[in-house]
C-alpha cells in the first residue's frame, strides 16, 4: 500500500561507494518528508537490513560486489516486492541497463551525477523520485515487470568492457605487437596463448616490461580489471567468471579441449557466459581450430569480434576456422588489432 503523504518515507540506500552512501545520507534527510533509516554496501546487508528496518522505499545501485543490482533487483520483487529507484552511472534515459532495470521491476531509475547535473541537483531531482516511487502502487509494478525467468549470468552492462585474446603459432609475436600498443588504462584482458607450463611465467614478465598496462601471469581468483593483462598459465585451463559486478579468473586442471590446455575455447565459452556484450573477443594467428566456437557463441551472445586477417598471420588457421564459421565480425591487419578492440570497447 503507498504510505500517507504526510508520514516521513523510510529510505534504505544500497552502494558499494561509502562516499556515495554518506553523501545520500546526508542529503536526502535534508528533507522532511524523507528519513534515511539506514545504508549498505552490497545486496547480502541489503537484505537483512531489509527485513529489520522496514524501508518503504529502496535506492539501489547496479555494480556491487557479490551480487549486481538487477539480480537482487528480481529476487527482491519475487520474494518482498517493494518500490525500487535504480541510482547508477549504467542508467542513462533509454540505456540498456535501465530497460532491463524496468523490467525487472524497478519504479525509477536514474543516472548518478555526471556532466548533466551537480550532486546537489541530483538529491533532490532523487528525493523527488522517493517521493513519488512511495506512492507506487507495488503490485501493479509486479504484474506489469517482466516476471519470466531467466538464468542471466552476464550483466547487460557494466562500466568495464573485458578484453579476451586467443593465440597459438606466431602468437608470442603478436600478442607483443598489441599488448605494447594498449594504452595504460586498457580493459582487463584475459589470454590464452598456446604455451607448455613454465613458459608463460617468463612471458608475461617480459611484457610487462614492455607494456604500460600489467601484465602477469594469471592466478585462481585474480581479478580482471583495467590495465591488467592476465594470461593463462600453461597446463592449465582459465574461465572467466564473475561475482555482482566484479570478473574474476578461474584456473582449473581441467582436460585439454580442442588438444590443448590451456584452450581458447574453454576461455571463449566462460566469456560469452559471464561477459556477453561487455566483451571484446580476438583470435590472432594460430594452427587448428581452437576458440572457432567458443568466439561464435560470444558474438551470439552480443560480443564484438576480431580476427587477424591472413596477409599478417603466421599461420592463418585459428583465425581462418573463425572467419569460415562466421564467428568473426571484424578481419583485421596485425597493425590494426589494438585500435580495433579500443574502438569497439567504446561502443
Amino acid at each position: 500500500m503507498p504510505i500517507a503523504i504526510n508520514t516521513q518515507i523510510k529510505v534504505l540506500v544500497v552502494d558499494d561507494s561509502a562516499i556515495v552512501r554518506k553523501i545520500l545520507n546526508k542529503q536526502l534527510s535534508q528533507d522532511r518528508n524523507v528519513e534515511v533509516v539506514g545504508t549498505a554496501p552490497d545486496p547480502y546487508v541489503a537484505r537483512d537490513k531489509i527485513i529489520s528496518l522496514q524501508p518503504d522505499v529502496l535506492v539501489l545501485d547496479v555494480e556491487m560486489p557479490r551480487m549486481d543490482g538487477i539480480t537482487f533487483l528480481r529476487k527482491l520483487m519475487k520474494y518482498h516486492p517493494m518500490p525500487v529507484i535504480i541510482f547508477s552511472s549504467l542508467t542513462p534515459k533509454g540505456g540498456k541497463t535501465a530497460m532491463e532495470a524496468m523490467g525487472a521491476g524497478a519504479v525509477e531509475v536514474m543516472s548518478k551525477p555526471g556532466l548533466s547535473y551537480s550532486v546537489g541537483d541530483a538529491c533532490d531531482i532523487l528525493v523527488e523520485k522517493i517521493k513519488a516511487a512511495s506512492r507506487a502502487d507495488i503490485k501493479k509494478v509486479v504484474t506489469y515487470s517482466n516476471q519470466t525467468p531467466t538464468k542471466r549470468l552476464a550483466m547487460v552492462e557494466t562500466t568495464n568492457k573485458i578484453f579476451a585474446i586467443g593465440a597459438s603459432t606466431g602468437g608470442v609475436q603478436a600478442l607483443h605487437c598489441v599488448l605494447t600498443s594498449f594504452p595504460a588504462n586498457a580493459p582487463g584482458t584475459v589470454i590464452v596463448q598456446h604455451m607448455p607450463a613454465r613458459f608463460t611465467t617468463s612471458f608475461a614478465e617480459r611484457l610487462n616490461n614492455e607494456c604500460a598496462v600489467t601484465v602477469k601471469e594469471a592466478q585462481n581468483g585474480d581479478h580482471v580489471i583495467p590495465g591488467t593483462v592476465l594470461i593463462a598459465p600453461g597446463g592449465y585451463q582459465m574461465m572467466l567468471s564473475r561475482s555482482g559486478a566484479n570478473y574474476f579468473v578461474k584456473i582449473t586442471d581441467g582436460p585439454p579441449v580442442c588438444r590443448q590446455k590451456p584452450s581458447v575455447e574453454v576461455l571463449f565459452n566462460s566469456v560469452a557466459q559471464y561477459a556477453g556484450a561487455n566483451a571484446v573477443g580476438v583470435i590472432l594467428t594460430g594452427m587448428g581450430n581452437d576458440g572457432a566456437g567458443g568466439m561464435l557463441k560470444m558474438r551470439e551472445a552480443g560480443a564484438r569480434t576480431i580476427a587477424q586477417d591472413e596477409a599478417s598471420s603466421i599461420v592463418f588457421g585459428m583465425p581462418k576456422e573463425a572467419i569460415e564459421c562466421g564467428a568473426a565480425e571484424k578481419i583485421v591487419p596485425l597493425s590494426e588489432v589494438t585500435r580495433t578492440m579500443i574502438s569497439l570497447a567504446r561502443c
